[in-house]
């Protein structure tokens, strides 16, 4: 069986964040933050459904990519 995710990117050039969504953003109920500017964003089941990277920095013209792998469970 396959499944289609859909993932949110978005770059704030302004604040330098950048946001990446895997889940819904309406079900986040909490915020964990890491040591390295990243805050995990968690469902109520403690799931992460989506990160931000704060102090992102790109240059002006340069195009963020984004690549993703996945893998069956």
């Amino acid at each position: 069986m396959f499944y289609m995710a859909q993932v949110k990117v978005f770059h704030d050039k302004n604040g330098n964040t950048l946001v990446v969504w895997f889940g819904n953003p309406e079900d986040k109920y909490e915020v964990e933050e890491t040591e390295n500017e990243v805050l995990l964003m968690k469902d109520k089941d403690g799931k992460v459904i989506g990160f931000e990277k704060l102090n992102f920095i790109s240059a002006a013209s340069e195009t963020v990519r984004v690549a993703f792998e996945t893998f069956a469970i």
